[in-house]
């Protein structure tokens, strides 16, 4: 007979209470308890209606029926035990409710099931975890969404020691879980008990992609907050040795720097890319070749051929002016939205019962959705840092042009051709 282990979180320090629960086929189901794990629904009805279990006592351990049900996702059992007596406000030895055991493997036909008969959903246990919080301990982003969307719950919600779900996404390096926080307006400069943000907590643990959501979503400010330590989580990082993140971090921060030394930062206008230095550099040797050369009167006489050549070579360069700036200027398929969460005028949340859309834009990856742009990105469109805009088909920024390179340049146009076949990076 095999067996899994089913933890539930009991406090701040990740210590948990583990439960050994059999599976596999046939199962020796004795009570209701085994029959509500494993989805038993003939032997709970004899339990219950011939033998006279009851439904609203926990086991041994402190466990309820229901919660072992709302664990498993059967919600037809779920239902049977709250008609039956089950109490959806029943809780374990540490207050967690059965919201609080669906939110673990995030199983919300069942949390649907407790939420309608009346179950809390910002019921809270000794340390202060909510259903949403359990929900970000455990990455599912899923049930998260649906219990915020539907069921209205409070995800900047603060636990015991401060700490809101998306400190507990960074923590344990849940990257779609962040951006789904993120994308509904989460606060990324909260502080808790110790000082720390999110940040802090994602280079804690070392958590690469956590991190790089958090930044490229974030401020400048939130690079330079300090903890109870007096560590930035540049600080941090140095400090535990993440220097992949140090460095990332460090880049970071030297990026959103806002000074200019001239007309030029660091070899590059401030976020413009070498377009108009390029740009002023062709003018210039244009102005100064024909200056020169052709119109230069102390000259010995220009043959037909050299001037021919001449005005070619004038007349090239001024039409490279002319598709740079083109490529500088173009729209490179930025794209669009009309204000409200996610790019909705309407309010309606984009989010909502997003698990049921079948819309040719969403796949079901939470990569999808931008934090910074509160929308719903389509296949292969990506936000661009320095254009702090979402561009479809993006490929990447290129300093050359001051510019993305993207779906609205085409398959046709010329930069994007020499680009394919390797001319230009």
């Amino acid at each position: 007979m095999a067996s899994s282990e089913i933890e539930i979180v009991s406090d701040s320090n990740e210590q948990k209470t583990s439960v050994q629960v059999p599976f596999g086929v046939p199962v020796d189901v004795t009570d209701v308890f085994g029959a509500s794990a494993y989805g038993d629904f003939e032997k709970l009805r004899k339990f219950v209606e011939e033998d006279g279990a009851s439904l609203s006592q926990p086991d041994g351990n402190g466990y309820h029926a229901l919660q072992w049900a709302s664990l498993n996702n059967f919600a037809a059992i779920v239902q049977y035990i709250i008609e039956h007596g089950g109490d959806v406000h029943a809780t374990d030895n540490v207050k967690q409710t059965a919201l609080h055991w669906a939110a673990v493997r995030g199983s919300i036909a069942a949390a649907d099931v407790l939420l309608q008969s009346g179950a809390r959903v910002e019921a809270a246990d000794v340390n202060g975890y909510r259903a949403v919080h359990v929900a970000a301990q455990y990455g599912q982003t899923a049930f998260l969404n649906h219990i915020i969307a539907k069921h209205c719950a409070d995800f900047n919600a603060p636990d015991n020691d401060g700490r809101s779900p998306i400190h507990w996404a960074a923590y344990k390096g849940f990257a779609d879980t962040i951006r789904l926080l993120l994308f509904r307006d989460a606060s990324q400069d909260r502080q808790d008990k110790e000082g720390c943000t999110p940040l802090h907590w994602a280079v804690l643990r070392g958590n690469v992609e956590a991190c790089t959501v958090l930044v490229h979503a974030g401020t400048k400010q939130e690079l330079m907050v300090k903890d109870n330590a007096g560590f930035t989580p540049l600080q941090l990082a140095y400090d535990k040795g993440h220097r992949h993140i140090a460095l990332f971090l460090s880049s970071a921060q030297r990026t959103r720097m806002k000074r200019w030394e001239g007309i030029v930062c660091i070899g590059r206008l401030e976020d413009g890319g070498y377009a108009p230095i390029l740009f002023c550099i062709v003018t210039i040797n244009i102005i100064l070749f024909i200056n020169s050369v052709i119109w230069a009167p102390d000259l010995p006489k220009v043959t037909a051929i050299v001037g021919l050549w001449g005005w070619t070579a004038v007349s090239l360069a001024v039409a490279a002016l002319m598709m740079l700036y083109q490529c500088s200027s173009k729209d490179p398929g930025y794209l669009k939205t009309s204000g409200g969460l996610g790019g909705h005028s309407d309010g309606q949340d984009p989010l909502l019962n997003i698990d049921l859309n079948n819309s040719s834009i969403w796949t079901g990856n939470w990569s999808q959705l931008c934090p910074t742009c509160k929308i719903i990105r389509p296949v292969r469109s990506k936000h661009c840092p320095v254009c702090k805009r979402c561009v479809e088909q993006f490929d990447h920024h290129c300093p050359w042009i001051s510019n993305c390179v993207g779906k609205g340049f085409g398959q046709q146009n010329w930069w994007f051709q020499l680009q394919n076949h390797g001319f230009i990076t």
